[in-house]
């Protein structure tokens, strides 16, 4: 095969994966225009709608009821496992039984463990952080099931994150001492 045909397949693979994310895309903002956190190895949006039966077996085995059912307001999602973490925050349980409990293959429990799960996005805003005006906290960093792979503390006592170990639990959003938190978890963008 010459170079240019190869050009032309990759052009056209590209432009397909590309047409395919954008379909993904838009369908779910169709099928599931809210979005929910999720357990930990929860499979896409569209196929968790998909594949979930709303069995339950998930929430039951979490041993920190931070599993609740999506409301009926929720359309095509009502009934499917959610974590509000505000209400309750996932700990990162090791073995994720809730991953392991679920026949449907709704959640998945990653090859690698935690390393790849990302619930939600952590944000700070300093400008509430008590450490940004002086005083000693470290709550959060403590709180921290993850540790200092996602949230540490600087020289100063100021938390700071890294998203490329966090999780997105938000054990350490409901653990901050400020009202409301100085740190907020927002959904991943979907892919």
């Amino acid at each position: 095969m010459n170079g240019a045909a190869r050009d032309r397949r990759g052009f056209f693979r590209e432009a397909f994966d590309k047409l395919l994310r954008e379909m993904t895309t838009r369908a779910e903002a169709r099928v599931a225009p809210r979005r929910y956190f999720r357990p930990p190895g929860a499979a896409p949006e569209i196929a968790f709608l998909a594949s979930c039966s709303r069995c339950g077996d998930c929430i039951d085995v979490c041993p920190v009821h931070a599993i609740i059912t999506a409301p009926p307001a929720a359309g095509l999602a009502a009934g499917t496992p959610i974590i509000d973490p505000g209400i309750q925050a996932c700990v990162v349980c090791q073995e994720m039984p809730c991953a392991r409990a679920c026949e449907t293959g709704a959640l998945v429990p990653p090859a690698d463990g935690w390393a790849r799960v990302h619930m939600g996005v952590l944000e700070l805003d300093p400008e509430r952080c008590i450490t940004f005006q002086g005083m000693s906290c470290g709550v959060c960093a403590r709180a921290c099931p993850v540790g200092e792979r996602a949230l540490a503390l600087d020289g100063r006592g100021h938390p700071v994150l890294k998203p490329e170990g966090c999780v997105g639990c938000g054990v350490c959003v409901t653990a901050c001492v400020t009202s409301p938190s100085s740190l907020r978890l927002s959904l991943p963008i979907a892919t």
